[in-house]
This record gives C-alpha cells, sequence and structure tokens, in this order.
C-alpha cells in the first residue's frame, strides 16, 4: 500500500485533533472508515503509531516522529505542485537567452529588470554571441530565444519578430567639420570616406548601409571593412573614417567619436532587432516577449 496524501492527511487530522470523532468530522468522512485507514497505516508502517483510549488517542513515540515527517512530506508535494504549475505557467524555471554585444547595453538591462519584477522565480541565463550564431542555438535547442540583427541568418522554421527598431545615425571623428551639425542630408557625406560592415559577415548590415547611400543618390567610398562593431568604432575613432552606426550607441560614448542624426525617410534610416524561437515556445518565452512588448512595443 503507498502512503498516498489522503491517507497522511488523515493521520495528521488525528494527531491533532487526538480524538477519532472530531477528526472524522473535520475530514468530512464517518469515523469507523477513519479507524480503519490508520489500521491500514499502522500495518504498513509496521508499526503502532497511535495508543487509543477512552478519553482520546494519545500518539506512540513512533506516532509523533511520523507525524513530523508526514507533514513534511505533504509540504514538500503541495510545493512540487505549485512549483510544476508555475513553470508551466512561465513564472518559474530557467530561460536561455541568446543577444549580440550591443544590446546589453540599450535594452538587456531594463529587461532584466522588468524580469525580475514581474517573473521572479524565472531565471534568465544570458549568453552573448554574433546573430548567426545565437539563430543556429535556438534552432538546435540550446537557446529558448534569441535576440538578434541580421534576421537573414535565421532559419526559415523558426519564429521572428520585430524586437526595437533604431534609427541610423551618421558616426563621425569629434574633429570632422560636419559633426558639429544638429542633422545631416546624408548626401553631405558622398565624399567621405566609410568604414562598413564586412558583407560576408554582417550581410544585412552592410547591404542595407549601402542601399541608403545609393537612395541618397551616392556609392559609398569605402576606405575599410570590419568585421564587429569594435572595428567599425575604431576607424572611426582614428579619425580614418566615417560610418553608419545606430542610435543604440549613444550609451556607449567612445572617445573621438560624434553621433549625428540624419534626415530622410525613417524606414529606410533605421536598424532592427528582432527576436528568434522555435514554434510553440516554452510560456516563460511568450511572457519574456511580452514584457519586452510592454517596454519597447516593437519600436
Amino acid at each position: 500500500m503507498d502512503l498516498s496524501s489522503r491517507l497522511l492527511e488523515q493521520f495528521l487530522a488525528l494527531a491533532e485533533e487526538r480524538h477519532f470523532g472530531r477528526a472524522a468530522e473535520r475530514l468530512s468522512m464517518r469515523q469507523p472508515p477513519l479507524s480503519q485507514a490508520i489500521q491500514r497505516l499502522e500495518r504498513r508502517v509496521g508499526v503502532r503509531l497511535v495508543d487509543r483510549g477512552p478519553g482520546g488517542v494519545t500518539l506512540t513515540a513512533a506516532g509523533e516522529a511520523f507525524a513530523v515527517d508526514a507533514a513534511r512530506l505533504l509540504a514538500a508535494e503541495t510545493a512540487a505542485l505549485e512549483r510544476a504549475r508555475r513553470v508551466g505557467d512561465g513564472l518559474e524555471g530557467d530561460l536561455r537567452l541568446g543577444y549580440v554585444s550591443l544590446l546589453s547595453l540599450r535594452y538587456l538591462p531594463r529587461l532584466l529588470g522588468a524580469a525580475a519584477d514581474e517573473l521572479p522565480g524565472l531565471r534568465i541565463r544570458l549568453h552573448q554571441d554574433s546573430s548567426a550564431a545565437v539563430a543556429e542555438m535556438v534552432h538546435a535547442g540550446s537557446l529558448d530565444l534569441g535576440f538578434v540583427r541580421d534576421p537573414s541568418v535565421v532559419p526559415a522554421d523558426l519564429v521572428t519578430g520585430v524586437f526595437a527598431r533604431e534609427r541610423v545615425m551618421a558616426a563621425l571623428p569629434s574633429g570632422h567639420p560636419l559633426a558639429r551639425a544638429d542633422a545631416l542630408d546624408l548626401a553631405e557625406l558622398r565624399d567621405e570616406p566609410f568604414v562598413l560592415p564586412t558583407e560576408s559577415v554582417l550581410p544585412t548590415l552592410s547591404g542595407q548601409l549601402r542601399l541608403v547611400c545609393e537612395a541618397a543618390g551616392f556609392t559609398p567610398v569605402v576606405r575599410a571593412f570590419a568585421d564587429d562593431l569594435t572595428g567599425l568604432l575604431s576607424y572611426v575613432a582614428s579619425g580614418l573614417c566615417v560610418s553608419l552606426l545606430t542610435e543604440a550607441l549613444l550609451g556607449l560614448p567612445v572617445p573621438g567619436i560624434t553621433y549625428v542624426p540624419l534626415r530622410g525617410a525613417p524606414g529606410r534610416l533605421e536598424s532592427t532587432v528582432t527576436a528568434v524561437h522555435r514554434p510553440d515556445p516554452d510560456p516563460a518565452v511568450r511572457r519574456v516577449l511580452e514584457l519586452a512588448e510592454g517596454l519597447y512595443g516593437g519600436g
């Protein structure tokens, strides 16, 4: 015979009431079935748990010890059931979140803070990598959710959605004559040497920057390429090049670089951050995406 929750509850009621009649009334049952249940429990345990007398019930030493442990078992069972429900609802557990480096400056602090307030039982484990690597890890199942800048690298069977939108700005050496302008037309940079993202590593960003320059009537004069953000920043800070970067970098002041807004069609001069996850994601993924939507609203 298993030690069912009901049987443990019956014994604990008797241990607290010290009377079969009162315990049976508390359990909404008749006294004989309760007495039979306690007898079955004693046979299962192998020792006498209660002494029955005309004045009521007293617990044996074994019964006193068993009452303590039975209460712990029931509490543990209740906690296990509640935790399973919370994990099933996305309120508790682990979520593995991948992101590209720059997002840690502009978006992750607020998102992590909101998750700590709204989902205190959820542990978010962070992993930084390239857009392609994050997308592949989500696809492979080693990440639950990813935030990337290059949606072209996302496998077709993953679900994507715009997490945020950012303006593209001119990044100029601080000593550049145009660095003091309140805003620029992109065409004013037609004769400037550019540093651009390497097309093989960041194809979407590289292609977008070329397209906005062409829309402004010129092909950028490319002096250098860089495989990552630090390389782009280094070239601009050196005074050798200009570039086009997102407004997220306003939170990362780099000596020697000034960011100037660009005039033009907003749709062309935008960079998007894309959320990536598998179809039918865990409830925790949905809850974190809801938090992100509340914070940033896709824009």
